[in-house]
């Protein structure tokens, strides 16, 4: 039997993976200590969002290292969507924490309880939001060293955390103003954090049910099709099945019923060459006979 391989990752995004574990994890201290200290409800959300990071970035190192494993008789296709399990409970990991923040912010807006905060509030988050912009520069380098939307995704996770403390950062300065901007920062952070869980949710759900080949990827196979062969192949019928970073792929194509075997073998195997080199898919090609009269 023959087994498909893993891909290693590279050293830069397994760098910006330890070193966004390590900034969380140190980020989630500092937060937890001056939201318990000022009492701050978005402070505190803030913080375990922070950690939840980290954690993330535990899970999802864990589910790379188990995806790179080699594929086995009893997974022949490899181990790749370990990574995609893992990417799943990292989605409901957030989805429990967004639910639970959203119903404290809101009771606090409710309740009308106030926070007063100080310069340890704005000094943290301030460096929240530099360290985060920091780890999303990291994260775009390392996804432009290796070519990786994954690491380029989580580039702009990082930035949006950015952006999430300096709006906390505006409502800490205006809490002396408005008296319900706490719980309502606190309510913001946990809408983002709910809407990045759904997207986690449901990228980790698509590839494991099952997902359409895009336009995109059909017109390229078929460019390729019309480059092999001068008639028309009539592609169709296309199925997609991803493990992770190696994608099986099967679809049919339609040669006259009176073409001989060996120029059809000798298509179909330069077809599967091509897209393998050029889309990094394996695929199998099933021929369907028509009726038409061809020369050769």
């Amino acid at each position: 039997m023959i087994f498909v391989k893993s891909k290693g990752r590279n050293i830069s995004g397994k760098f910006a993976g330890f070193f966004s574990i390590a900034g969380n994890t140190v980020l989630f201290a500092f937060k937890l200590w001056a939201g318990l200290v000022t009492g701050s409800v978005a402070l505190i959300a803030d913080a375990w969002h922070t950690l939840s990071d980290s954690v993330s970035s535990v899970i999802l190192l864990i589910g790379i290292y188990v995806s790179s494993k080699p594929a086995d008789n009893e997974h022949p296709y490899g181990h790749g969507r370990a990574e995609v399990i893992a990417s799943l409970f990292i989605g409901l990991i957030l989805v429990l924490i967004a639910i639970n923040f959203l119903y404290e912010s809101v009771n606090r807006i409710i309740t009308g309880e106030t926070v007063i905060f100080g310069y340890l509030a704005i000094t943290v988050t301030a460096i929240s939001l530099v360290v985060k912009e920091i780890m999303a520069q990291i994260s775009f380098y390392a996804s432009r060293n290796e070519g990786s939307k994954a690491l380029f995704a989580d580039g702009w996770h990082h930035r949006s955390d950015a952006f999430t403390s300096l709006i906390i950062l505006v409502g800490i300065l205006l809490g002396r103003y408005i008296w319900w901007i706490d719980g309502a920062l606190g309510a913001f952070v946990s809408v983002m954090i709910l809407i990045l869980a759904f997207r986690i949710v449901k990228d980790s759900i698509d590839p494991l049910l099952g997902e359409k080949p895009d336009k995109e990827l059909i017109d390229k196979i078929n460019n390729i099709g019309n480059e092999i062969y001068s008639g028309e192949l009539y592609s169709h019928h296309f199925n997609i099945h991803k493990y992770g970073n190696h994608t099986e792929l099967t679809f049919h194509i339609k040669l006259p019923g009176n073409y001989k075997l060996d120029n059809a073998n000798r298509i179909t195997a330069l077809f599967i060459k091509r897209i393998r080199s050029e889309l990094d898919i394996v695929a199998t090609i099933y021929i369907d006979a028509y009726k038409e009269e061809l020369k050769q």
